[in-house]
């Protein structure tokens, strides 16, 4: 019911409205609305702050409902989506898969994703280094959807509403890449990432817009849409960060042939992994630990059990998409 009457029904016109009343403003209103919340909040917490001990039944009420409203407008507006039918389902998609079969997949990311670095630098030893703009490459991600949808319709994108966030350094302290802001229908990217991961984000966040909730199938759209895309930054952001994903799953398996894996791809990707590590390490504090720590169980209590470990569930449906031969290009 949700998948046929929300998110093919109510949703889109939801949506639809969102993005075109508020696509086309130069800055973040989900940012700014975020902004006069925690602002407003935090002035009445100080203002009466004198009165809680006498008032403390009234001011509870008054926060409560203020969360209810705010939980049921999250719901209408976008999180109804959590409970749509899995891609698995849609996609007919096996679940399961042995450890030779990711080794093979990874293998064949290893070789297309050292053709692109190759293809990019001239040079196996240097990194990938995106010349583009952060404006255009939110521009560009249209492109990989509209290849991606003539494959799959449900794929589809329109009215376009993609913006850096105005508070990407408190996001990048919280340890996120981006967001999307359900209220205003926006996708949200962190303006301070390195570049070579900012095309991957963008069309992460871009499978939230069309009624994606689960972020291991919203990593999965976004990995589809940055390899139909004919520039070859999205390309590799998408093929090297599906790559890393792959090797973390290895290593927790079979931590010799991670081993031996890590020497057939080309010393460049690795320099891009290193500084992609380098910057998230200088902003490593308690506060992103603790925002990981509520987002995971946020996401648990939103059909998501596996929680923050399921960015990396898309492995899965990367492995079966290819092993049952529906993926045509690779």
């Amino acid at each position: 019911m949700v998948e046929r009457f929300y998110s093919n029904g109510l949703y889109l016109v939801i949506s639809k409205i969102s993005r075109t009343v508020l696509g086309k403003i130069p800055f973040s209103v989900g940012d700014i609305l975020y902004g006069i919340v925690i602002f407003y909040a935090l002035y009445s917490i100080w203002k009466t702050r004198k009165s809680w001990k006498l008032q403390w039944k009234k001011k509870l009420l008054r926060v409560t409902s203020f969360l209810s409203v705010a939980y049921f407008l999250f719901h209408l507006f976008w999180a109804f989506n959590y409970y749509r039918v899995p891609l698995f389902e849609k996609m007919n998609i096996e679940r399961e898969y042995s450890e030779a079969d990711l080794e093979t997949f990874t293998e064949k990311l290893i070789a297309k994703t050292n053709i692109l670095q190759l293809e990019i630098t001239h040079n196996r030893n240097l990194k990938v280094i995106n010349p583009n703009s952060r404006d255009s490459v939110l521009v560009m991600g249209q492109n990989g959807y509209t290849s991606l949808a003539k494959e799959y319709a449900f794929f589809n994108y329109v009215i376009p509403s993609k913006k850096k966030s105005l508070l990407s350094l408190p996001l990048t302290y919280m340890g996120f890449a981006g967001y999307f802001n359900p209220f205003t229908n926006e996708a949200q990217v962190n303006a301070k990432l390195p570049m070579v991961s900012f095309p991957n984000v963008v069309c992460h966040e871009m499978a939230h817009q069309i009624g994606y909730a689960s972020e291991s199938e919203c990593n999965f759209i976004g990995f589809l849409a940055g390899i139909k895309n004919n520039d070859l930054y999205f390309q590799y952001s998408a093929y090297s960060n599906a790559l890393r994903y792959c090797l973390m799953n290895i290593i927790l398996k079979n931590e010799a042939k991670f081993n031996a894996l890590k020497t057939k791809i080309n010393p460049g990707i690795i320099a891009n992994y290193k500084e992609s590590d380098v910057f998230w390490k200088q902003y490593d504090t308690f506060i992103d630990k603790g925002f990981h720590a509520f987002y995971d169980q946020f996401l648990k209590m939103n059909q998501q059990k596996d929680g923050m470990e399921g960015y990396s569930k898309f492995v899965d449906l990367l492995v079966n998409y290819y092993r049952e031969g529906l993926g045509s290009r690779f």
